[in-house]
């Protein structure tokens, strides 16, 4: 007999019946009417069993299956973008897992730089270590859809330096679509989905489980802590989960340490559980608070040192005083900063109606964002917005008639957003309300597996009038409310309009053998214009741009093709995508210029950007090739290589302004990543499934990019190198003590700079001493990681 095997999901075919084993490898299927039921086990790393089972009196399924490991993760059972779990090999739509294994593996700042580091197409934006927005194939912003347990995330994502408002130490594993992901969610799934699914710990009968999380690194002295708590008690179950970040500026070998980066983090959830007969209920809550600075990149024009901002009125880049080495390096934070506030309280449930089901999930969020940009008056925030945000999503997932899945729901949100005491005001405050319904349903015919939909969406979203005038108390502007609005000067004018789309797919998956897979799938997504690309008018303090939208704009409709292989083979797994995608009314920004193309200038120090709307195409290809021999157990050796294209097809503006604007911003150069992986297979009897690891980080150089007034620039090739350790430490019982990640990224502290790092464009002066322009990505890092099971 084997170890007991934790985490391992049973569930019966077509029933919606499902658990999962606890420490000590043992589960429960019980309730079960007279019958024979197809049973599945399925875990991370072991190989899928099937097994049929009869049920007689008593109704309940005990069965010992040895399970058998395995490097593939083509057997994983995923839950996004779907109507019942679907094993990802099944699902025509490509569809990526990154697992917390994968995770505790790599040096993470936040949860979207770890799932970049497992899922091939998959970048970000960033803006120093903690803010990485996601992009898929090129696409990102409002065009990405972030999920958390299901249920959408909203907090003012718009923005260019707005992450992402979840705990990276509470996250079990991330799903991700790559693709139009509108039939399930609606607007904003344009690009895919990314599904953050909560850790739950194993559960023992009236015992308390948990787990303590300690994370170090060394470049900007990250301090990481994070305790979860696990209790169950019969059918019910319960969880808490508290995490702190402190950290201070990140450095690089070019810049020394960059002021404005460091951050601090406070995390809570609980969740509790109730599972019977008739179904689950589940309520959880989650509470984000965190304080990032906001760099600007000013410094001396002769030294290159960093300098800060201490006058409003009067300002001088060039008189700016320099900051001092003390500052510099401090876990406390500079008066420039922004607070970010998210809450969430939703319920999951599921109600089971004979053959079929019945899942409701509802929420209720509040995001609070408040940047501090006035050094002068620095409790005065600049920004200071309140966003509310209701979701709602119904589902029924009907009995399975002549071999037909199908699923038929709704779901959508109710939205408001009211600025507070602020003196800039980038967007209305705005009401909107969105509702779609689709159909869905998928069916097997031999080896073929068919699966597909429609949707309708609507979405409505408006605003009164918004004035503003001079506030005599701080010299700054206010929000004026009221009926007497003179002297005021009208900056959003009353808007109310309503937008509409179909959205739909039809994929097709082909099973040559259990070890070969054919993939096809055609999608056509939709999404509404964001608040910012319709209503901006203002600037955004910590972008230090000024946005002014266009309340012209149409929906952006986009049609992708997939086509997609996985070979499944004894000592290897080899997957290919290729996807072409065409957009139409494409959304981007560009720099306004006067009639001598000269830049605009409405707030000194800041840029101005207005939205255009195009055709745009996009296309690319994705390969994966891990080795794991079975003849050689220690060995692994995982490569991807990921590439797309981004085209602006505004032959408008290419005719006028050359190919300075023949290709889209923000678009990741060719990115290939090997990891070769020795796991240890003879150990003593106090470690537990050690192993060493060396990675190669390879990004070719971008020259593909949206030169069109120096928005973009040329960005050399680079390859990071990183060497990581790890094992499990047990008693002489066999009991796990922790588990211990060691980890040098960037080890030979190259100097680069990502073309998708906001930070290098942030340049005051036409050249520099030293030859460097913009801030640098950060440096070498050693980080530490221990995890200790209670």
């Amino acid at each position: 007999m084997g170890d007991a095997l934790s985490f391992t999901t049973i569930s019966i075919v077509n029933k919606g019946v499902a658990t999962r084993t606890g420490n000590n490898g043992t589960y429960l299927l019980q309730n079960l009417a007279p019958g024979s039921y197809t049973i599945i086990f399925s875990a991370v790393g072991y190989q899928k069993q099937q097994l049929i089972a009869e049920v007689k009196s008593g109704g309940v399924i005990v069965l010992n299956v040895s399970m058998t490991k395995t490097e593939s993760r083509l057997s994983e059972v995923i839950v996004t973008g779907v109507s019942r779990a679907t094993e990802v090999r099944r699902n025509p739509v490509p569809v990526a897992v990154m697992t917390k294994k994968d995770m505790d593996r790599n040096v993470n700042n936040n949860i979207i730089d770890a799932i970049i580091k497992g899922v091939p197409g998959v970048s970000a934006v960033t803006t120093g270590p903690n803010v990485s927005k996601p992009f898929i194939r090129g696409l990102g912003y409002n065009r990405v859809l972030t999920l958390y347990d299901g249920i959408r995330q909203e907090g003012q994502q718009w923005g260019d330096e707005h992450g992402i408002e979840i705990d990276q130490y509470g996250i079990a594993r991330a799903e991700v679509v790559k693709g139009p992901a509108s039939l399930s969610y609606g607007s904003d799934a344009l690009a895919g989905v990314i599904n953050m699914i909560p850790y739950l710990p194993a559960f023992d009968n009236n015992s308390l489980k948990g787990d303590y999380t300690v994370d170090y690194h060394t470049n900007n002295r990250l301090i990481g802590s994070s305790l979860g708590l696990a209790y169950k008690l019969n059918d019910w179950r319960f969880t808490a989960r508290s995490t702190g970040k402190i950290a201070q500026n990140y450095t690089n070998s070019i810049d020394g340490r960059v002021y404005g980066t460091a951050y601090n983090e406070l995390n809570l959830s609980a969740m509790a559980r109730v599972d019977k007969s008739w179904g689950y209920s589940q309520l959880a809550a989650t509470l984000f608070n965190n304080k990032q600075e906001i760099p600007d990149g000013s410094r001396d024009s002769l030294t290159r040192r960093f300098t800060r901002q201490v006058f409003d009125a009067g300002d001088d880049i060039k008189a700016r005083p320099i900051v001092p080495d003390n500052e510099l390096g401090t876990y406390r934070l500079n008066p420039l900063y922004q607070h970010i506030q998210h809450y969430r309280l939703y319920s999951s449930n599921q109600f089971k109606i004979g053959e079929g089901s019945i899942n409701l999930l509802v929420g209720a969020q509040q995001s609070v964002r408040r940047e501090y940009n006035h050094p002068t008056q620095p409790q005065q925030a600049g920004l200071h917005v309140v966003l509310n945000t209701l979701n709602y999503d119904v589902k029924y997932n009907l009995p399975e008639l002549a071999g037909i899945e199908t699923s038929v729901g709704v779901n959508g949100m109710y939205q408001t957003n009211r600025s507070k005491n602020a003196t800039d005001f980038p967007i209305p405050d705005y009401d909107l309300f969105d509702i779609g319904a689709f159909l869905f349903a998928k069916k097997t015919l031999g080896k073929l597996d068919i699966s597909g939909g429609i949707r309708l969406d609507n979405r409505s979203i408006k605003w009164n009038n918004f004035f503003v005038a001079n506030n005599p108390q701080n010299g700054f502007q206010q929000h004026v409310t009221g009926a007497d609005t003179i002297g005021t000067y009208l900056q959003f004018p009353a808007f109310n309009k309503r937008y509409q789309g179909f959205s739909g797919n039809l994929g097709l998956t082909y099973n040559v053998s259990e070890r070969l897979l054919l993939k096809a799938n055609i999608a056509r997504g939709y999404r509404a214009p964001n608040i910012t690309e319709i209503g901006s008018n203002g600037l955004d303090p910590g972008a230090h741009i000024v946005y002014l939208g266009n309340r012209k704009f149409k929906p952006e409709f986009n049609v992708q093709q997939d086509l997609g292989l996985i070979s499944y083979l004894k000592d290897a797994d080899i997957s290919a995508d290729l996807f072409n995608n065409n957009i139409y009314n494409y959304i981007y920004q560009a720099r306004l210029n006067d009639a001598k193309g000269q830049p605009v200038v409405i707030v000194p120090g800041n840029s101005t950007y207005q939205y255009q709307q195009s055709k745009a195409r996009l296309y690319g290809a994705e390969l994966s090739v891990n080795l794991h021999p079975e003849k050689l157990k220690w060995f692994c050796w995982n490569n991807s290589l990921a590439y797309v294209k981004g085209l602006n097809k505004n032959q408008e503006l290419i005719d006028r302004v050359g190919d300075d604007a023949k290709y889209l911003p923000f678009v990741p150069p060719l990115h290939g990543r090997s990891e070769f992986r020795i796991n240890f297979q003879k150990t003593s009897k106090k470690l537990q499934k050690p192993y060493l690891k060396l990675e190669a980080d390879i990004y070719a150089a971008q020259n593909e990019f949206y030169a069109l007034d120096n928005t973009e620039t040329a960005t050399p090739g680079y390859t990071l190198w990183n060497i990581g350790c790890g094992s499990g430490f047990r008693h002489t019982n066999g009991k796990t003590l922790f588990d211990v990640f060691l980890q040098v990224d960037n080890v030979l502290d190259k100097a680069y700079q990502s073309n998708l790092n906001r930070l290098k464009y942030f340049e005051y002066y036409q050249a520099s001493p030293n030859g460097k322009s913009g801030i640098y990505n950060i440096g070498r890092n050693i980080s530490i990681k221990m995890i200790v099971p209670l």
